[in-house]
């Protein structure tokens, strides 16, 4: 018999024993990664006890995937628009949190004196906070519809997308013998201009090709083509000097933006959810006891600096965000563990072999040990805060309150400001999009022509061919570079305020116009010998044209529309199927109150029971400002609306008011059947005998529904079919009736 390749072996092995592990962790309600990481460890070759996995090489490529699937998933749940909803505040809690623990992760290594590199991708390790543990820790708290809750997940989602920059700078850092300060700005400008270049493209064409092909795919093939996507782009950021986990997310945060989207993510997440196993599995692996043992008091204090660190920055980081004293305490310490990303970054540096091998299995026991801790330090948040309440006078606590709650939480800006934004952001945009498009003529374009047309006679008719086709092509785009905003609202109001604002009105349009010229110069003198004078007159000449050309406003306006269609048709879907949140929620979040979303358990008390029965408001003081059912919104719904089981309820209230709501919703519900399986419904044939106590009653004299519990189905009359049995029909000698009912009451029904 042949055996079985190592590979199935080990698969075997990694997947038998973490569903084992992760039962048990399943059990003690704890999370699922630590499950992982710890079959891991019995399964890896530093444990001499257990079984090991023979070949690790071929572990760590599926890990590999691993990583790649876990990123491309992180894509689908996030949105480029989400982040530009949440405002400043959470943006600058992530920036001082991610640079304050950078800032110790690396004074500690240098403190025990290891190599730079493991100090910098140590703080790399330590700033990022676990998305999914802390998610787990509010669910199994009860925390999670609670309003820092949400303001923890804001600030969890934006580290999630810094992480993603930051192992594309450590690998640049990591690349370089001694990278500078022009080096990392240089690393910095390619990371946006592709992130860019792909957002913006891909939102283009995947929406376009997906409705292409809607009626062509079933649930099969669109994950198989949506795992296409993601391996295509994860090959294409790596030819650009990328890891492929970066593509993955970028092409996740594509496919995030369609209609798709929410298929998609449960079509992947079971792909996800094995090779992630497999990563988290992998991670475990390469737990070595005797390092643990050298290192224990690295880890020691590296899980004391974590904690700390998060408490008192993590804290001020959410203060200065604009938060109450307590609001920030409870959120900084939310935050007092690293997860997936440290072992992802740790997962890179050793990878890149710029790490030493004890710094992965310590930065794993640290985790281990703060994910343990961390329902202890969200449960500790709030005697810290009163102890600190009663230590503090009263006047310093109202200055922080006052001084933190005082920012100002409006998007209105000054016209100038707003309009300068918008010109500087489609100049960007437009600009990437030409330089991307004269780089793809020239790499692909060019050389076809030169090799169609040889000889240096027609080298120049190739150059100008080229050079006419790509200005034809970017015309759309510096067209829309040059005239768009120039006839907005903030444009008109600001000529029309004041004579002075009009010449810096009309700068604006002049630096765009020599932009737009620079672009014709360069593909002028890349094909061309003319004078410089030439080239400028030429540039002048063709924007000029595009400005005055109908074909090309069509093109423009075409494209933006399109783009635009593509970037809301998530939104459009929502609001078409009634999913979309009220427009008057995120007025709330600076309040006392805010909106949670609850579902309605299958099995619940309230179900059939009208609100007005059920006196939420009376009881909990809440208020239901919408249910969702199905596909539909029922907005402000009125005392006569029933609760259906899975509906979706938008509450609103403030913390402790949707605390006790919440522990009502999951308590008050219907027990198990204990005999349920002796209870099942089975179906009998009746011959009504002479001596039958129904001889000669109707349906509703002989009592079969009202005294034994059964009911009569129909009437065998050597048809096809059964026949219905009148109401007033009378039971009579010889008929075969069929009746439905548990065991017990047919047995009773039998023997009468």
């Amino acid at each position: 018999m042949a055996e079985l390749p190592a590979l199935i072996n080990d698969l075997a092995l990694i997947l038998i024993s973490a569903g084992i592990v992760t039962l048990i962790f399943k059990r003690l309600k704890q999370p699922l990664v630590l499950g992982y990481i710890v079959a891991g460890f019995l399964v890896s070759p530093h444990l001499s006890l257990t079984a090991s996995v023979a070949d690790t090489a071929n572990i760590h490529l599926w890990a590999d995937i691993g990583v790649m699937f876990l990123l491309f998933s992180l894509g689908l749940d996030f949105s480029f628009k989400k982040i530009l909803k949440m405002g400043a505040s959470p943006i600058i809690s992530t920036i001082t949190i991610i640079f304050s623990m950078s800032l110790l992760g690396v004074l500690v290594g240098r403190l025990f004196g290891w190599s730079r590199m493991d100090c910098i991708f140590l703080g790399g390790m330590l700033a990022m906070s676990s998305t999914t543990i802390i998610y787990k820790a509010f669910d199994d708290l009860g925390l999670r519809q609670q309003q820092f809750a949400g303001l923890v997940m804001s600030v969890l989602i934006l580290e999630d997308i810094l992480a993603i920059v930051m192992m594309v700078m450590l690998s640049a850092v990591a690349s370089g013998n001694n990278p500078d300060g022009g080096q990392m700005l240089g690393s910095i400008v390619k990371i946006g201009f592709f992130l860019v270049l792909w957002l913006v493209v891909g939102i283009f064409a995947v929406p376009v090709f997906l409705r292409k092909v809607r009626k062509l795919i079933n649930n099969e093939v669109l994950l198989i083509v949506s795992l296409g996507l993601c391996c295509a782009m994860a090959v294409l950021s790596t030819k650009v000097g990328f890891s492929s986990a970066f593509g993955a997310f970028i092409m996740g945060s594509i496919l995030a933006e369609t209609i798709e989207a929410e298929r998609i993510e449960k079509l992947v997440e079971p792909v996800k959810n094995l090779f992630g196993a497999i990563f988290f599995v992998s991670v475990g692996m390469l737990v070595d006891p005797v390092i643990i043992i050298d290192y224990a008091l690295p880890i020691a204090l590296l899980v004391l600096t974590i904690i700390i660190g998060q408490c008192v920055f993590g804290s001020i980081a959410f203060m200065l965000g604009g938060e109450s004293l307590k609001s920030a305490m409870r959120c900084g310490f939310s935050m007092a563990q690293i997860g997936e990303f440290s072992f992802i970054i740790a997962s890179l540096g050793l990878s890149l072999g710029v790490i030493s091998d004890f710094l992965y299995p310590v930065v794993v026991a640290v985790s281990v040990i703060t994910t343990f801790l961390t329902p202890y330090m969200i449960r500790l948040a709030i005697p810290a805060y009163n102890s600190l309440e009663h230590r503090l006078p009263n006047k310093i606590i109202r200055s922080l309150n006052h001084l933190t709650m005082s920012h100002p939480n409006t998007t209105e800006q000054s016209k100038w400001k707003k309009l300068l934004m918008q010109m500087g952001v489609n100049t960007l945009i437009y600009s990437i999009l030409t330089s991307a498009t004269i780089a793809m003529m020239f790499t692909f374009v060019l050389p076809l022509t030169r090799k169609m047309l040889p000889g240096w006679e027609l080298h120049w008719y190739a150059n100008a061919i080229t050079g006419v086709l790509t200005v034809l092509l970017i015309s759309p785009f510096l067209r829309a570079m040059v005239m768009k905003k120039n006839r907005s609202e903030e444009w008109k109001a600001l000529w029309e305020e004041s004579n002075r604002n009009r010449l810096p009105l009309l700068f604006t349009i002049l630096v765009r116009v020599v932009i737009a010229v620079a672009f014709i110069f360069y593909i002028c003198n890349f094909l061309s010998r003319f004078t410089n004078a030439v080239m400028i007159t030429i540039g002048l000449i063709a924007v000029a044209l595009m400005v005055l050309s109908r074909s090309v406003k069509h093109r423009s306006i075409k494209l933006e529309r399109l783009f635009i269609l593509n970037l809301r048709s998530r939104d459009i879907a929502a609001q078409v199927h009634g999913k979309k949140r009220p427009l008057y929620e995120g007025k709330l979040l600076d309040r006392d109150v805010h909106i949670a979303d609850f579902d309605v358990p299958m099995n619940s008390q309230w179900m059939g029971r009208t609100l007005m029965q059920l006196d939420l408001g009376k009881k909990y003081g809440v208020h239901i400002s919408s249910i969702l059912r199905a596909n539909n919104r029922l907005n402000i719904p009125d005392g006569n609306y029933i609760i259906f089981p899975g509906d979706k309820l938008q509450v609103i209230g403030s913390d402790d008011q949707l605390s006790k709501f919440r522990h009502a919703i999951e308590t008050e519900i219907l027990g198990d059947d204990l005999l349920l399986e002796q209870r099942e419904m089975k179906l009998r044939q009746l011959i009504i005998s002479s001596e039958s106590p129904f001889v000669d009653k109707t349906l509703k004299e002989s009592g079969i529904r009202d005294l034994y519990s059964c009911m009569v189905v129909g009437l065998e009359e050597g048809k096809e079919n059964l026949s219905p049995v009148h109401p007033n029909r009378r039971f009579q000698e010889g008929d075969i009736i069929w009746i439905v009912g548990e065991q017990e009451a047919l047995d009773a029904l039998i023997n009468s």
